[in-house]
């Protein structure tokens, strides 16, 4: 009877150790969400005024030019404006962030890159702000061209490039900044918190009218059919996954090349065409070499942190992250440089992409447009 006594005080005890321990846990997690919350939305570290919410709204997890025209309106000073959100990078003129929402991004080359004519080892570009939604639980591969390996090097990267920091964030504050950004506010729906959580991959939508239903086939995972003017899985090549934001197995046989599944970065000659009419750059690879090559662009894009101009296999020249298309209709501008600002530009995009690439063969009519678009608007 003792013996028994004594085991079931022990056993209430241990029991009791193990409820307080993860009561603590709880609370210390807990306690880390809500002083990353604090950290993305208030904390500045000494620097220019900005926040990471100052580019990252909780609605959309960017800003749109709308967005910036609203902000100038309320407050002048609203700190989107200030450093490489103005036209000069230095605080003066707000007609870039007003028409396109891009800031000015300063890229470190590769070793084997450089600016013709120059000794600079960075390059300053026009980009739009990649949005927040889905991304930091989601999506491994960070920024445009994938230069940042974690979430706390963004941060730190975002804290000192754009905010300007005086004061050094610690490894807890990046850490907290993290964790923060992997709460359900970042999701841009139920079914995409809930596959982050190790729930079913979402699906694509089935469509109610006859446009959204005819769009759903440009995003089937099927392969080139060239007696429908390859219309079923057009858009899935490069569109699919979870989060619809890579290649799939049919995109070998229809680009062309040997191109893993779940490729990541494609050129879809959005520095090619130069919609946003962005500075050209002659950027030279390879200088001093037999293999020395020289690009007119106005953004080498992956190019720049690779040096690879093209392997033979899928060419990081000029390339840059696939989208996601879950809950995209929220994240207006699109592309790399904010040309399309609405999704009908894309359409209007991939119509002349097609067209260009494929010699006139793959030819979208603008009822194919707005079936697209249609559909795109249903993904969440």
């Amino acid at each position: 009877m003792r013996a028994h006594r004594v085991f079931g005080v022990s056993a209430v005890a241990v029991c009791v150790a193990a409820m307080v321990g993860l009561v603590s846990a709880q609370g210390a997690s807990v306690g880390n969400r809500q002083d990353g919350k604090r950290l993305f939305e208030r904390e500045t570290f000494g620097g220019n005024g900005r926040t990471c919410v100052t580019c990252h709204s909780a609605e959309t997890g960017t800003v749109s030019p709308a967005d910036a025209q609203r902000r100038l309106q309320a407050d002048p000073s609203d700190p989107l404006f200030v450093h490489d959100g103005s036209d000069d990078g230095l605080g003066n003129g707000v007609a870039r962030m007003l028409a396109d929402a891009t800031v000015l991004i300063n890229i470190p080359m590769a070793a084997n890159v450089s600016l013709a004519g120059t000794s600079a080892r960075t390059v300053t570009l026009r980009r739009g702000i990649p949005t927040t939604l889905n991304t930091p639980a989601l999506d491994p591969v960070l920024m445009l061209d994938g230069r940042q390996p974690t979430l706390e090097a963004q941060a730190l990267g975002a804290i000192h490039d754009h905010a300007q920091n005086t004061e050094t964030p610690t490894a807890k504050d990046l850490e907290r900044i993290k964790d923060f950004q992997l709460t359900d506010a970042f999701f841009s729906s139920p079914a995409l918190r809930d596959f982050a959580h190790g729930g079913a991959a979402p699906t694509l939508p089935q469509g109610t009218t006859a446009s959204e239903k005819r769009g759903r086939r440009f995003f089937e995972d099927v392969p080139p059919d060239p007696t429908d003017g390859f219309r079923p899985g057009l858009c899935a090549h490069c569109h699919s996954g979870p989060l619809m934001n890579q290649t799939n197995r049919f995109a070998p046989a229809f680009i062309g090349l040997p191109i893993p599944t779940g490729t990541r970065f494609q050129n879809i000659l959005v520095s090619f065409f130069n919609q946003a009419n962005n500075p050209v750059n002659e950027f030279v690879f390879n200088k001093g070499t037999a293999a020395e090559v020289h690009v007119l662009s106005p953004d080498a894009g992956r190019a720049l942190i690779t040096g690879v101009v093209d392997d033979g296999t899928n060419s990081s020249m000029e390339a840059f992250k696939i989208s996601q298309l879950r809950g995209v209709r929220r994240t207006a501008p699109y592309f790399h440089d904010n040309s399309a600002k609405t999704l009908e530009d894309v359409a209007k995009h991939y119509t002349r992409f097609f067209n260009f690439v494929t010699g006139g063969l793959i030819q979208l009519t603008p009822q194919d447009e707005a079936d697209i678009v249609a559909f795109m608007k249903l993904l969440d």
